[in-house]
């Protein structure tokens, strides 16, 4: 999605199109490849939802009355008519473009179920569609014995627990909803990043969590064989740790496992201690990196389990950055794109900095609410299901991010800035391209987690040092990052 002020002279198009879906990953792509045309000045490609209707009037682009959720919105702005055509047939192109079927007259399977019927040998199943209509297509995979990862987020709470107690009926794994990251049998799923394969066994309830933990376990020389991600719910009082009870099970069976850890955020402690007591009858040894305030830091349970196996204890790569003279008074302002990797930040910050507000809290009185451009301590989650309804994650499409680190330039409150940037399959190509004209001039100092590895498409020495030559700190782990934030901060007092 790309927009600007509505012209009145400039050439537009909108319409709607039924029985056409796509998702919404493919949606944005389709929207950035047409808004970077020379000519287009405003692309929505979307399916018609509220919060996209309402993003198309923005734009000057309403569509007539009576548009409805399962139509697709296309919405076009350009110089002149010449290049609206143009447009339109690019989005046309891109839409109906579509892989290889290996025959030019087969008909495509419209669901889920007669799909797999068709396919015999396929062991997994994906679903990437609204969320209110996720459980009906996952439930089919799981009638036909097959294991589903539901990367589809908005799933009432109520249809995973269904979900997950038909998959354990049915002897299947259900990963997810919203399970943005997985590895399985050395096949990456989602957001997963290039790492070797070896014998330690993720269960993650959280995507970018299980990346930061890969990556660090890839850069000490140690692989994974399965990340099995099972979605943030996962271990919440309501689910009750379904899945990851199943996984956790599954994983001890695998003979290429050696070891087992667990990634998520702040459990339900009654979960908690439900997982431990499973673990504890399992064969494989099993480890935690279950964040808490006991326990608050990814990095140091990565070098506890290397510690564990005998293997030493790397030096996390760094890049400086920029001298920057840090504000008196300053702040911290994290804008993150994983949850995982902000609650971890609060987690570690809180002691030091006392209380942080968020849009994520780590305590109900703290809720930020959608006041992003507030004083004091703040870490806003820009991936937070809220924020990506009708649009795709930050780690896709930086916009939302981009304008907040514009609005704290603006603002003029002294602060530190820390962020994360998440590499490996289906992020930004180039995250550092879009970052770096944001940060570059910043009056003061920028710090990066930046979770990834050299194998990523981006490749993580590639993007570090475009980063530390527009003066930007980096750090290969999250927790060192937010440390060395806090000492920033510590300094300016």
């Amino acid at each position: 999605m790309s927009g600007s002020a509505p012209d009145p002279t400039d050439a537009r198009h909108v319409s709607l199109r039924s029985g056409v879906y796509a998702d919404s990953v493919k949606l944005m792509q389709v929207s950035k490849a047409v808004g970077g045309r020379d000519g287009v000045t405003a692309v929505l490609v979307a399916m018609a939802t509220p919060l996209n209707l309402e993003l198309a009037a923005g734009m000057g682009l309403s569509p007539d009355a009576g548009a409805k959720p399962d139509q697709l919105l296309i919405a076009l702005r350009a110089v002149d008519e010449a290049e609206l055509a143009a447009a339109i047939t690019a989005v046309d192109a891109a839409l109906t473009a579509r892989e290889e079927r290996g025959s030019a007259d087969a008909i495509p399977p419209r669901t889920v179920g007669f799909a797999l019927g068709e396919q015999q040998e396929t062991p997994l199943a994906i679903i990437s569609v609204p969320g209110p209509y996720a459980v009906a297509e996952a439930m089919d995979a799981v009638a036909a014995g097959r294991s589903v990862l539901v990367f589809s987020d908005g799933v009432p709470v109520e249809h995973e627990i269904a979900l997950k107690r038909a998959a354990h009926e049915a002897g299947v794994l259900v990963m997810g909803p919203d399970c943005g990251t997985a590895i399985v049998s050395g096949v990456a799923l989602g957001f997963a990043n290039v790492v070797r394969p070896g014998p330690v066994g993720l269960v993650a309830a959280s995507g970018t969590g299980a990346q930061q933990v890969s990556c660090l376990l890839d850069m000490a020389g140690v692989g994974v064989s399965h990340v099995l991600g099972v979605g943030g719910r996962d271990l919440s009082a309501a689910v009750g740790g379904l899945a990851t009870l199943d996984a956790l099970r599954m994983l001890d069976g695998d003979a290429a496992t050696e070891r087992v850890l667990l990634v998520s955020k702040p459990p339900a402690p009654e979960v908690a201690e439900q997982v431990a007591g499973t673990a504890a009858e399992l064969g494989t040894p099993f480890s935690s990196a279950a964040l808490s305030a006991a326990s608050p830091d990814l990095t140091a349970s990565v070098e506890a389990l290397l510690q564990e196996m005998g293997v030493d204890v790397p030096t996390w790569p760094t890049r400086a950055g920029a001298d920057r003279a840090v504000p008196a008074g300053a702040v911290l302002k994290g804008f993150y794109s994983g949850g995982t990797l902000a609650d971890e930040a609060m987690l570690v910050a809180a002691p030091a900095l006392g209380d942080v507000r968020s849009n994520t809290p780590l305590r109900p009185e703290l809720d930020l609410g959608a006041d992003f451009g507030a004083t004091g301590h703040v870490v806003v989650d820009f991936g937070d299901d809220a924020l990506t309804v009708g649009r795709a994650h930050p780690m896709i499409d930086p916009t939302l991010r981009l304008e907040a680190i514009a609005g704290l330039a603006a603002g003029g409150e002294p602060a530190v800035l820390l962020l994360d940037v998440v590499l490996g399959y289906g992020a930004d190509p180039d995250p550092a391209a879009a970052l770096v004209p944001a940060v570059r001039d910043l009056p003061f100092p920028v710090v990066v987690a930046l979770v990834g590895t050299e194998g990523d498409p981006q490749g993580w020495s590639r993007q570090a040092d475009a980063l530390a030559a527009a003066g930007v700190h980096v750090f290969a782990s999250n927790s060192a990052a937010t440390r060395y934030a806090i000492d920033l901060i510590g300094a300016s007092k």
